[in-house]
């Protein structure tokens, strides 16, 4: 049956490491229903040496229901504890750091490997010696992402999770760049140069050809053929040959 936290990872998400906290743990956490479970059984057991008869077997029965409702209580805290250890999921995949928590109502954070800068260990002499400890993802800004309380193979949880992140990092650079922008288009050609009229055979004109010469100037001095200074000089010849 698929856990809670394989249905929130992505396409082509592969988990690389899965634990929770250490075992110690949920048993620290149930010290309380722990001590009430044996505190009950003291009293039911004292509870026995009390006559059966009169006000002290009223008592009798008034401090078994209290000790049996105490031995109740305490197992079921103790159950809870260890429920909600037995749900929560540390998982490192190839793209992020994910941690799930709760029974019926589930919380998850995640850490993006690309994003994590450090990750801080703290290991006592006990953590050592049982293999747990506390793990604190840090950012580029030197701020706690989330922290791991009691993690079980906290070193090996460190090393797994540089390693993901380093082979996260090493696929981005082999990875080729998107071209920054599309190809230019091409410049236009250059329109060719307009050539000014072939110059008039030597000798008189015509008052029309003089004309139909000088519209042709014009209109190559507007668009910026030829300059007004040559095109006063070209009038100038033209007029002179009529």
């Amino acid at each position: 049956m698929a856990r809670y936290a394989d249905k929130l990872l992505a396409e082509g998400e592969v988990i690389s490491l899965r634990t929770r906290q250490h075992w110690l743990a949920p048993v620290v956490q149930a010290a309380y229903p722990l001590i009430l479970v044996v505190v009950s059984l003291v009293v039911w057991v004292l509870s026995l040496n009390l006559g059966a008869g009169g006000a002290t077997g009223s008592l009798r029965s008034i401090v078994g229901f209290a000790a049996a409702a105490g031995i109740v209580i305490g197992v079921l805290g103790v159950g809870l504890v260890f429920w909600r250890w037995s749900a929560q999921d540390y998982i490192i995949t190839n793209h992020r750091v994910l941690k799930v928590e709760g029974i019926f109502n589930k919380h998850s954070a995640d850490s993006n490997l690309e994003k994590i800068n450090d990750a801080v260990l703290d290991q006592s002499i006990w953590g050592r010696m049982f293999g747990f400890g506390d793990l604190d993802i840090m950012t580029a800004s030197e701020e706690t992402v989330d922290r791991y309380k009691w993690l079980n193979r906290a070193p090996t949880f460190k090393k797994e999770m540089l390693n993901q992140k380093n082979n996260l990092d090493m696929d981005m650079r082999r990875m080729p760049s998107p071209p920054l922008r599309a190809a230019a288009a091409e410049p236009a050609p250059a329109p060719a140069p307009v050539s000014a009229p072939p110059p008039a055979a030597a000798g008189p004109m015509s008052a029309d050809q003089v004309t139909a010469t000088l519209d042709r100037l014009a209109d190559l001095r507007d668009r910026g053929a030829i300059t007004p200074e040559e095109y006063e000089a070209k009038k100038a010849e033209l007029l002179d040959r009529l």
